[in-house]
């Protein structure tokens, strides 16, 4: 099915990083400027494009939302530059993301996972919205094939789930595509799972849905009438198949469990036959297996990171958390820290595992080598000495990591690449050694002819970018003002700033976040932005903040 406009959403933020799409009628008209990279800087979710050298990003702004495909290069400095981006918006009906994913704190719901598959191109989750007009309602999935053929699929609701009270409960939380069967799997928590077999064409799928006995462990058809007791079968929340052997491992509600090729169900680690397993990985070389598990009790999550290289006959172990020494810590970071995966990334002997704190807007990825999640011995407010994030560089600006993939960037070269919440995304072509930011930069007028501030509307306690241009090195004073031309904060005061083709903006200080100088929260309203240089120039920018604060 083709995406069409219905009407656009406002993004407003609340507290906490939350922020969501209100139902705020527009039209159907979709403005977008010329010259944009992205959608927006909230990206939500990155994923391999269909050429080498090609990303998908989906992001979402204040009024619209949308894919971007784009091409990238790097230069002789290593720096990443955009070719091309070519974007697509998508109907503000649906979104990749649900409703309460900052807020969350259950970790199969805390992550947006993509898949290649094969003629659907690549998936990713769909969400529809409730009678609250909040994207809770599980819809199916989005396929992106290419710019132009943006689809959506959806999956339908059986009678069986009818007395489900969670919707979110049989949201999509993971897919695994089988080429040889032409068939994709969707892991669909209390409803089991869907067998998507697209051999007769993607345009006619022949869809199927089955369940886990808990008893038995093998899979039944999902009973079609809806008084059925779900008590008998185990969510599945995560899938991935081994690339050689073509087994596929199945996370559950109740342990890991591996289906053989003739489709055989048995125990896949006595270690996890009792835990709530939310998701698991394979990849890298030699060939291994990531799992996390994660369950509330009385409120309070406890999580661990597993992992087995599959060429071994052990168990999975707890990955260990090792100090710059090479000494394994006694304290489970990972526990300790209330982790959730968000991906998993393989670059031969390593592992990126993109983490996020439930419920809180710490984030970044940790770096396992075969000993265990190795220190960059850097420590941090947000994250300690071994999650990699904005102190390390891998962001210009500290931004909440909603994602993390691999990308082929040119014959020679795998690239990775991180989506933000708030700052576009950024890609590395020398496996995170260096990160190139790549934003949403429309064209701004030198010698301040422009400023926009990026996003225009925030909640105090947010930040809204003050981006600006200057042909030459300045010296800069950013102040903001009410309406009534009050000046409430000076940001910056004769900061340097170098003179940029593109932008002169320093991130890391020309934000505003909704506070005056005293850091009280401004009033809900609309301020005004001067950012003067010692030259003469003057440029004025305009943000609403809601007020408020975290």
């Amino acid at each position: 099915m083709k995406l069409t406009c219905v009407k656009e959403r406002f993004l407003f933020s609340f507290g906490l990083g939350h922020r969501f799409l209100g139902a705020v009628a527009l039209g159907c008209g979709i403005a977008f400027a010329a010259g944009e990279t992205l959608f927006s800087n909230w990206a939500v979710t990155v994923a391999p494009g269909p050429d080498q050298g090609t990303l998908w990003v989906f992001s979402r702004g204040e009024v619209n939302q949308g894919v971007a495909l784009l091409r990238l290069a790097v230069d002789g400095s290593g720096k990443i530059k955009v070719e091309k981006s070519d974007v697509e918006p998508v109907d503000n009906e649906f979104s990749a993301v649900q409703a309460n994913i900052y807020a969350d704190k259950q970790a199969e719901r805390r992550r947006i996972p993509t898949e290649s598959a094969g003629g659907l191109g690549v998936v990713l989750p769909m969400f529809g919205l409730d009678e609250s007009d909040h994207f809770l309602e599980p819809r199916g999935f989005f396929s992106l094939k290419r710019v132009g053929a943006v689809d959506l699929s959806p999956l339908e609701v059986p009678a069986s789930a009818e007395f489900i009270s969670e919707p979110m409960d049989y949201a999509v939380t993971d897919f695994a595509y089988r080429e040889s069967k032409k068939t994709l799997r969707i892991a669909r928590g209390r409803l089991g799972i869907v067998e998507y077999d697209i051999s007769k064409g993607a345009g006619n799928p022949q869809i199927s849905n089955k369940v886990l006995e808990k008893q038995s462990h093998q899979w039944v058809k999902l009973p079609p009438s809806s008084n059925v007791d779900f008590s008998k079968y185990l969510d599945v929340w995560g899938l991935a198949e081994n690339p050689t052997t073509g087994e596929v491992w199945v996370a559950s509600s109740q342990g890991l469990w591996l289906e053989s090729a003739d489709g055989s169900v048995s125990s896949a680690s006595k270690a996890l036959e009792s835990k709530r397993v939310t998701g698991v990985w394979i990849g890298g070389s030699p060939l291994q297996a990531i799992v996390e598990t994660s369950a509330l009790n009385k409120g309070n999550l406890e999580g661990g990171l597993w992992r087995k290289y599959l060429d071994s006959k052990g168990d999975f172990q707890r990955v260990a958390f090792l100090d710059s020494a090479g000494t394994a810590q006694k304290k489970d970071i990972y526990d300790n820290s209330d982790y959730t995966v968000t991906n998993v990334v393989f670059m031969g002997d390593k592992a990126f595992v993109g983490v996020w704190v439930a419920g809180g807007s710490v984030s970044g990825y940790l770096l396992l080598d075969s000993k265990g999640a190795r220190t960059h011995g850097k420590k941090s407010e947000s994250g300690g000495p071994w999650l990699n994030g904005f102190e390390t560089g891998v962001t210009d600006r500290d931004a909440i990591i909603t994602s993390i993939a691999k990308f082929p960037l040119d014959a020679k070269t795998m690239a990775l690449a991180v989506a933000t919440d708030g700052n576009g995304i950024s890609v590395s072509a020398d496996t995170g050694k260096t990160w190139t930011p790549v934003l949403n930069r429309a064209k701004l007028g030198g010698n301040l002819g422009s400023v926009r501030m990026v996003p225009s509307v925030i909640t105090a306690g947010d930040q809204s970018l003050v981006s600006y241009k200057v042909g030459k090195d300045s010296k800069i004073t950013i102040e903001v003002f009410s309406y009534d031309m009050r000046r409430v904060r000076k940001i910056v005061s004769s900061a340097p700033r170098y003179g940029d083709a593109s932008r002169s903006t320093d991130p890391k200080e020309d934000f505003w976040d909704g506070m005056d100088d005293a850091g009280r929260p401004c009033t809900m309203g609309i301020y005004y932005v001067r950012v003067k240089d010692n030259h003469g120039h003057v440029g004025w920018g305009k943000v609403m903040t809601l007020g408020g604060g975290r």
